[in-house]
């Protein structure tokens, strides 16, 4: 059962770091973005409701788990959004790496407003982490930081943080399957009025651009997802967490072998020490994550 669950946990987070593979061509392309993610949820969506439906979960909700559940589609929807705005000033592995730190900005968040403790322990992960973010704008040895790549993709992170803080906070009780199927509804209704308010049109150009949508939704929102939930009945919150220390190394892989991002020593060592932050900070606190 332990393998089975350190098995589901790394395809959980290989399949989630594949993302740059389907949005970095859309960007490229200049189809629009709000489409790509409205379309990436709602079958996302679909398939998970599907799934519920076969095994007769009821998918009922009450008007406080409607608020709330709305309010985490917000956030994912805000996330998603400001993530892959970030592409846009920082290469694939960078923003992968840095909204990677959102575990860190849980512990802040925690400590300023719900007057949890930092350990040592804790507080060594956020040196870490925000020495690994330092290290990444450093070029040729001098601290160039393209500031507003940095502020977009880290408010992706504080909107991937308050997601996070909500599920642990609300104390619905819900299971992971139903809480992901109306995170991706209202993060699929977020996206449409987006595109509506921007006049975009909703027509699929092509069959290839369905194939490319369904297999996006699928491999890294549904597979990641649900693999996730496995991981954890597995083998607890913590150690999946920590294999989600994976997604930010497969996206800079991804990045590095089909998009050609420059694989330098400051990325190789700000990754490292954001990871080691990360890893030190779920020890800590051992919080429970799920994906964007």
């Amino acid at each position: 059962m332990k393998f089975k669950g350190y098995a589901f946990g790394i395809i959980s987070s290989v399949s989630y770091g594949l993302i740059p593979i389907f949005i970095l061509p859309v960007k490229q392309a200049h189809f629009s973005l709000d489409i790509t993610l409205f379309y990436r949820f709602f079958f996302s969506a679909i398939i998970i409701g599907g799934y519920l439906l076969y095994s007769k979960e009821s998918l009922s909700i009450n008007k406080k788990e409607g608020l709330i559940l709305s309010s985490l589609g917000l956030c994912y929807g805000l996330s998603s959004e400001f993530l892959f705005l970030g592409y846009d000033y920082l290469t694939a592995g960078i923003a992968s790496t840095v909204l990677f730190i959102y575990p860190v900005i849980v512990a802040l968040i925690m400590f300023f407003f719900y007057k949890e403790k930092l350990t040592k322990l804790s507080i060594l992960s956020l040196v870490l982490a925000f020495a690994g973010v330092i290290i990444l704008c450093l070029k040729n040895n001098s601290l160039e930081i393209n500031y507003t790549g940095l502020g977009i993709v880290m408010i992706s992170s504080i909107f991937y943080a308050l997601y996070i803080i909500i599920v642990n906070k609300s104390d619905m009780k819900v299971s992971g399957f139903k809480l992901s199927f109306y995170s991706m509804i209202f993060t699929s209704i977020f996206f449409m009025l987006k595109a509506i308010i921007g006049g975009e049109s909703f027509v699929i150009p092509s069959v290839s651009i369905l194939l490319n949508f369904l297999i996006f939704a699928f491999l890294t929102t549904v597979i990641s997802t649900l693999c996730l939930v496995f991981a954890i009945k597995n083998i607890g919150s913590t150690a999946a967490a920590i294999l989600g220390a994976l997604e930010p190394v497969v996206a800079v892989i991804v990045s590095v072998l089909l998009f050609n991002e420059e694989f330098t020593t400051n990325l190789f060592i700000g990754i490292t020490l954001i990871l080691l932050g990360v890893i030190l900070n779920v020890l800590a606190g051992g919080k429970k994550v799920a994906h964007v």
